[in-house]
């Protein structure tokens, strides 16, 4: 499960803004505040199967963000691959630009 969560983060931190600012909001505070989805509830005035939907399709959009962009995929190839370390940090910061 933890390598899902950083796998969802990864993708936020590529693609947050193709994200409505509602969505960020929720994701950021779920994932990153550590609210819980009761909170977040109360926060947004809404409820916590709402708050609970909205980021299961936040979550939903960053993959298929994901599938159709495949950015994180290249950056872990590069990452994997036998460059140099300066040369792949400097790639994978090209690409997060």
């Amino acid at each position: 499960m933890e390598k899902d969560r950083e796998l969802i983060i990864a993708l936020y931190d590529l693609y947050s803004g193709l994200l409505t600012e509602k969505q960020r909001g929720y994701f950021e505070d779920y994932y990153f505040m550590d609210l819980s989805l009761s909170e977040i509830a109360e926060n947004y005035g809404i409820s916590r199967n709402g708050v609970y939907d909205q980021i299961k399709r936040t979550v939903a959009e960053l993959n298929k963000i994901e599938e159709a962009v495949g950015l994180n995929k290249k950056i872990n190839e590069i990452a994997d691959s036998d460059l140099d370390s300066s040369i792949k940090d400097k790639i994978i910061s090209i690409l997060k630009e």
